[in-house]
């Protein structure tokens, strides 16, 4: 499966495994990075120091590559920086956020530097700030999500008759199936994203993950396009935001309500009715809880099962 992806970050399969809020500590960067993908810290929810903590503990258990997730939008960006790069870490994927910002003193320090992007016109802004790859994500993805609403099926396909650099498809994907179908439409690799969540290794509270696992199609829905748009499963704050959205509420109204660490208690916590649960629409097709290696190896199986047969048609 060697290719551009995987020679840019010396891994053995071209899947990413999402850096995502409250799920994505050092336990599931590094069981993804020892099963041959490329393993993601989640540094959007960690304080500087908590995110050390993480990476000291993800190079203590894995002796492979992993990368660091940056939202440039969040607080104490610059000694979140500061701290990847005095701990060794060097691979870097940055989202919400310029990428002019941080790409090129980053590179200069010797770190690969990917962007997370929704549409043609920042995969290109990207490309022009010398990135070395791009992350596409379609409307399907779970957390906070591009306004355009594109379709991973199409946003993939476009991005790609545009782009010259390393291209990783994201948004709705959790098989090998899925992998194959967005390699033929152009991408290099995949970022996987909820089906990690509902891993043995995520740190997902148990009773989120059980919630992924019995959602169906319909379960999810995009919000909140007046602050960030975000995918979450409908609960008791959802509804609550739906009544409120009757009213024509101002942002401030809608600030009010979402409060703050609404997102640690759905997803970290376990409240299943006042938290924000944010899953992809994918959720409809996980079904059940397992390590990050057989995951990885079942998506494996999968695409090769289903490329063979491609080439047979």
């Amino acid at each position: 499966m060697e290719n551009r992806i995987t020679q840019l970050f010396n891994i053995k399969y071209p899947i990413i495994q999402a850096g995502m809020i409250w799920n994505s500590g050092w336990k599931l960067a590094s069981a993804a990075s020892n099963s041959g993908i490329l393993g993601l810290i989640g540094a959007g929810s960690m304080y500087p120091e908590v995110l050390r903590e993480h990476i000291q503990k993800c190079k203590k258990a894995t002796d492979k590559p992993f990368g660091v997730n940056v939202p440039m939008l969040y607080p104490n960006i610059t000694e979140i920086m500061d701290i990847i790069v005095e701990e060794g870490v060097k691979i870097v994927f940055t989202s919400a956020g310029n990428p002019k910002t941080w790409t090129k003193w980053l590179q200069e320090r010797g770190i690969t530097v990917v962007h997370v992007v929704s549409s043609v016109k920042f995969a290109l802004k990207s490309q022009e700030a010398g990135v070395d790859a791009i992350v596409a994500e379609g409307f399907e993805a779970g957390g906070h999500n591009g306004r355009d609403e594109t379709t991973t099926l199409t946003l993939i396909p476009m991005v790609k008759e545009q782009l010259q650099i390393p291209l990783i498809a994201a948004g709705g994907i959790a098989s090998g199936k899925a992998m194959l179908a967005c390699m033929v439409l152009g991408a290099d690799a995949v970022q996987v994203g909820s089906r990690f969540v509902a891993s043995e290794e995520s740190s997902a509270h148990q009773k989120f993950k059980e919630v992924v696992v019995t959602a169906k199609e319909g379960d999810t829905q995009l919000t909140l396009k007046e602050l960030a748009p975000v995918r979450l499963i409908k609960n008791k704050f959802y509804n609550e935001l739906q009544e409120l959205y009757k009213s024509s509420p101002s942002v401030d109204d809608l600030v009010k309500l979402l409060g703050r660490a609404r997102a640690k208690k759905g997803m970290f916590e376990g409240d299943l009715e006042d938290g924000e649960l944010e899953i992809g629409q994918i959720s409809g097709l996980i079904h059940d809880i397992k390590p990050v290696a057989t995951i990885v190896e079942d998506m494996v199986a999968e695409f090769e099962k289903a490329k063979a047969n491609v080439i047979n048609l």
